[in-house]
Parts: structure tokens; C-alpha cells; sequence
């Protein structure tokens, strides 16, 4: 060290205080300090390793104390000997290679709106970056997690537009890419941990800890583990290893250090771990504990950055301090604000649809939906909303994520769906309506027939759902005649001469001009009605209103005109069951109409 003066002191004091420091932690847990090349360390006697433990001749019963209860608040008795600066964001794991982000979903349930945006962000950053994407499937909850959630998470993910380069489908350099598959690359980790002096057994009871949190809660005080177990001797430790006492693994956390993260954005956030209790890393039945795993699957799969949900966000210091312990370099984390529905609060069932396999199957488009996920907090800076894959992925960056929660507003949503519905051609779109049409039960086969081209071209430009189409139809071939002259809504017409005009179509409809004008074309249709008009001297709303009531039973719908041609279309497409009133059909109806009148 080339310096001097109170500067060389100030060195030689840091050293010996910091060596000190670590004298002191050892001297707590009850282990022997070792000088050695790499600083001051301890040598673990107290404990033996995990290796030792888990090569016990049975296996312990598994213990609700140590499988769901060991999440109680503790004062740990060790020391990591972590400093505020080291808490930063230490280089990313990748550093001087590429980005790489991942997505890790729980096989418990459809994939929702919220986990599909977090997919999302972590998608269009490794694209942006020129990065790489990891799926990962975190199945620790083996109760819950089930093969068929997992193909159908992964089947919404690709219905989304979204590839990865790493995962359990297709493979990659670190896997296995099921935590279910991982279980001796935890034990091994845990070892470490065991052996550092870092990791204990815990034989906790239930009324240990009732009893604990009891006097807690009696001193108004927040419920802190006074447990034995982390200061406990090899000969106490044995003894319940003899006695077949259940137990776990604790995480040894340090006492009153402040862990620091900067948030890519929220910014700084910081934790005393005081706050955290002694956590659990391996169960009582052998089982890892989430945040152990993702801290070790993360940190070994070279993960750089950590895009997720702000409620993973308590998770994180959990989440580092497993970091530091076994000596892995820290990523980026970037928590991304909650989605809330029209009331603000949190986006859940009772709101309606929360699911991507939901919206898919009401007849939203992929391409629509990442859109519109996309701007669910985060914009590129400018007014614009509508943006293909491409261009989200150009213009995302990290930094235009928003901190407060984002509004999933469904009426926006099929506003947007109905930007790209229309955009569509004309082919595409008759091909949807085909299948979905087949689908609900409309047609009898998803052909694209005659009529189902003249349907498509119908109703096209006023969709928002591809579903939507199918009403429109079935509304297309009904005739509710009566229903819309009962409507108050019709009363004007009615007093304005209906009946005339329902005459003059009954005749038209006898010397066969109404059937020429409907199969000739729009043309001749248009020529027939402007026909019909001079004679009767009507025009504008009082000649196509009662036009269109006459023909069709309502007062609102597409040109009356094709809608009349795509009843000569129908040929068998329907499927049995199906109600259509064609035309002659119709007009037996007015005719009864203008007879109930007489």
C-alpha cells in the first residue's frame, strides 16, 4: 500500500476492527476462528455438517413446525460481515457477455394477466439487449404444481408470441430447468451453508413458537425467535438426532446489518435484518424452500437481471442474503408495480376474466394483447399505443416502467383488439370466423364457404372480438319483427305509414323484384329500393327505416341488402339446431303483421 500518515492508520485500523468483528461472530456461534490465507474464518465445531445429518438411518417425520412455521422473526447470533456497499448490485452475473433475464412461473393454476406482462418485459429486455431468456419452472409446491398447469403455461406463453432460449422444452446449458429436478443441487448448496456455519438444524415445536408468538404479542412486540437451536451443541444436536425429532435447516441470518439493493425501478430500497427471523432453506421433508431456490437457480443459470412483480419484493432480502452467503456476485433487480383493476385494487377473479387462456378463448388476438400488456406501465416516451413485436421491442428500455400500478382496462383492451381485428384481410379474418364459429357451435364444419365469406365481410368492421362475430351472425338470420314493432322506439315509424311500405315489400317480394334485387347485387338492390322510394315519394330515414324493419326485424344492423343475400348463401353451413328465417319466411310474418291490423 503506497500511502502515509493518518491515512496507512486508518487502513490498519479498518483491518483490525473488521478482524475483530469476525473474532467476535465466531466466538458467538461457538466455533473456533482459523487464520488462513483468505482472512480470518471460522471452523465449524458446534455443528456437524449437513452431510453428517442427512446420512441419519431414517428419515425424520415431517414436522408442521419446521415445514410451515419456521418463518418466525429471529435476532441471528452470526455475521456475514456485510457491509453496506457490498449489499449494492455487485457486477452482473454476465458481465462483459450478454443479458440474461428469466421467467419463472409456478405449475399452479393458468397463467395470469400479470405473470404474462412480467414474461413480457423480461421477453422485449432480452430482445432489446441483443440478451437471452430462461424459463424456469418453479414446482417446490409439489401439493399444487401439475403437469397439465405447466403445458398450459407454456402453451399461453407461445400463444403470447413469446420464445426462450433455455427451458424445459427445449433445453440449454444449465438445466434441469424443473426445481423438481434440482433437489441435489440444493442439498449440495445447503451443505455449504451447513459446513460455513451459516445453516443449522432447528427442532422447533409448534408450541415452541405458539408459545412464542403468544409473548410477543403480549409485549406488543413483533414475534421474535427465541429458539435454542442456533446456538445449540453438537451433543444437543445428537441427541435429538437419536430421538427422531423432526427437523429443518435455517438460514443463520445476520444480526443488524442493513442490506441495500438499487432497484432498477424503485430505486434504493434498503432492510435491517432484524426484521428477518432465522428462514428456513431445506424442510423437515427434505424439500428445498422457494427463496432458496431462486437464489441458487438464479445465481448458477448466470441470471443478470431479475424482472419481476413488486410482491416478490420482501422475497429479495431473503433472496440476498443466500447470495452473499455462498459467495454468488448479485444481478439487477427490477420489480415492476402491481396491475389493479377499474376499483384499484389488486386485479383478481372477481374482476372478470384474469387469465391468458380466458382472453384467447373470448376471441382476443396475441398480437393485441401483448400490445396492450405492454403498456400496462410502461410507454415509449411518446403519445403512440399501437406497436407490433418489433417495435416493442426497439423502443423498450427498463427505465419508462412506471412505480405506481398500472389499470387494466378492458374496454381499452377491446378497443385496441378491434384496431387489429380490422386491420386483418379479408381472408384471415374469414378464416377466424370459420373456427370460431365451428367452435361455438354455429357452423357445421370451420370452412371457409361462400357464406362464411359474406358473413365475414358483414360484420368485419365492426367487431372488437373475433367471438363477436358469431352473435352478429345468429342476430343476421333472426327476424324479431314483433319484439322491435312492440319497442317505444318504433312507435314513429309505425304512425308514419309502416304498414304502406310493409305493403309494398309483401308485393314486391309476389312479382319477384325484391328476390332479383337481393341476388343481383348491391347495384340492384340499391336501384330497387331508389325505385321503391320514388313511387311511394319517401327518402333518407323514412324510406330506409321501415325498409329495413320490413326485411330484416330490426332497426339497426349492416346493409339489409347483403344481409338478405347471405340467406341465399346458406347451403348446409349451419349446424343442426341452428335458427334461420329466411325470406320467405319473413314476409309471411309481415303479411300476418299487416293482417292482425285489418
Amino acid at each position: 500500500l503506497h500511502c502515509k500518515g493518518n491515512t496507512l492508520q486508518n487502513i490498519k485500523l479498518y483491518i483490525i476492527l473488521h478482524a475483530m468483528q469476525a473474532l467476535r461472530s465466531c466466538c458467538v456461534r461457538g466455533v473456533a476462528p482459523v487464520l488462513s490465507s483468505q482472512g480470518v474464518r471460522s471452523s465449524t465445531c458446534a455443528l456437524p455438517t449437513t452431510a453428517w445429518f442427512l446420512s441419519t438411518p431414517a428419515a425424520p417425520k415431517v414436522s408442521k413446525t419446521c415445514s410451515t412455521r419456521c418463518g418466525v422473526i429471529s435476532r441471528a447470533s452470526a455475521s456475514l460481515a456485510a457491509t453496506d456497499e457490498q449489499t449494492r448490485p455487485a457486477p452482473s452475473p454476465t458481465e462483459g457477455g450478454k443479458v440474461r433475464v428469466r421467467f419463472a412461473p409456478s405449475p399452479t393454476g393458468n397463467l395470469h394477466v400479470g405473470g404474462a406482462r412480467t414474461a413480457l418485459f423480461n421477453w422485449l429486455y432480452a430482445k432489446n439487449t441483443h440478451g437471452e431468456m430462461v424459463l424456469r419452472i418453479e414446482d417446490t409446491d409439489a401439493a399444487r404444481s401439475t403437469a397439465e398447469s405447466e403445458a398450459a403455461v407454456l402453451s399461453d406463453l407461445k400463444w403470447l408470441g413469446l420464445k426462450w432460449d433455455e427451458g424445459p422444452d427445449v433445453g440449454g446449458p444449465h438445466g434441469p430447468y424443473r426445481q423438481s429436478e434440482r433437489r441435489e443441487i440444493y442439498k449440495e448448496y445447503v451443505d455449504k451453508l451447513v459446513e460455513q456455519g451459516l445453516a443449522y438444524p432447528c427442532f422447533c415445536s409448534d408450541e415452541e413458537l405458539e408459545r412464542q408468538r403468544e409473548e410477543a404479542e403480549a409485549a406488543k412486540q413483533p414475534p421474535i425467535y427465541r429458539g435454542k437451536w442456533a446456538q445449540a451443541s453438537k451433543e444437543e444436536v445428537e441427541e435429538q438426532m437419536r430421538a427422531g425429532t423432526p427437523y429443518c435447516y435455517r438460514f443463520r441470518v445476520p444480526k443488524d446489518e442493513v442490506i441495500t439493493i438499487q432497484d432498477l425501478i424503485r430505486g434504493e430500497v434498503s432492510w435491517n435484518t432484524d426484521t428477518l427471523g432465522d428462514f428456513v432453506v431445506l424442510r423437515s421433508n427434505g424439500l428445498p424452500v422457494y427463496n432458496f431456490c431462486v437464489a441458487v437457480d438464479d445465481a448458477l443459470m448466470k441470471i443478470s437481471h431479475v424482472i419481476r412483480a413488486e410482491e416478490h419484493l420482501p422475497n429479495t432480502l431473503r433472496q440476498v442474503l443466500v447470495y452473499k452467503a455462498l459467495g454468488f456476485p448479485l444481478p439487477q433487480f427490477g420489480h415492476v408495480s402491481l396491475i389493479l383493476a377499474a376499483d384499484k385494487a389488486k386485479l383478481s377473479k372477481r374482476h372478470g376474466a384474469t387469465s391468458v387462456g380466458e382472453f384467447a378463448g373470448q376471441g382476443y388476438l396475441p398480437t393485441a394483447m401483448m400490445n396492450f400488456l405492454a403498456l400496462l406501465g410502461w410507454n415509449d416516451g411518446t403519445e403512440r399505443e399501437m406497436f407490433d413485436a418489433r417495435e416493442l421491442s426497439e423502443a423498450f428500455s427498463l427505465d419508462r416502467i412506471t412505480k405506481s400500478g398500472a389499470v387494466f382496462d378492458t374496454t381499452k383492451l377491446a378497443w385496441m383488439n378491434g384496431q387489429y381485428l380490422r386491420a386483418l384481410p379479408q381472408e384471415e379474418m374469414a378464416q377466424m370466423v370459420a373456427e370460431v364459429g365451428a367452435a361455438k357451435g354455429l357452423l357445421a364444419r370451420p370452412a371457409v364457404t361462400p357464406f362464411v365469406q359474406a358473413a365475414t365481410e358483414l360484420t368485419h368492421q365492426s367487431l372488437e372480438l373475433v367471438n363477436d362475430a358469431v352473435t352478429q351472425i345468429q342476430w343476421l338470420l333472426q327476424y324479431p319483427l314483433e319484439e322491435t314493432l312492440a319497442s317505444p322506439d318504433a312507435a314513429p315509424f309505425i304512425e308514419d305509414g309502416f304498414a304502406d311500405v310493409a305493403r309494398a315489400v309483401v308485393a314486391a317480394h309476389a312479382d319477384g323484384s325484391l328476390q332479383a334485387a337481393i341476388t343481383g347485387g348491391p347495384d340492384a338492390y340499391k336501384s330497387w329500393i331508389k325505385g321503391l322510394g320514388k313511387s311511394m315519394k319517401r327518402k333518407g330515414k323514412r324510406l330506409f327505416m321501415p325498409v329495413r324493419i320490413a326485411l330484416t326485424g330490426s332497426q339497426a344492423g349492416p346493409d339489409v341488402g347483403q344481409a338478405l343475400r347471405l340467406l341465399t348463401l346458406e347451403d348446409g353451413d349451419l349446424a343442426a339446431g341452428v335458427t334461420v328465417v329466411h325470406l320467405d319466411d319473413r314476409i309471411k310474418a309481415l303479411q300476418a303483421w299487416l293482417d292482425a291490423r285489418s
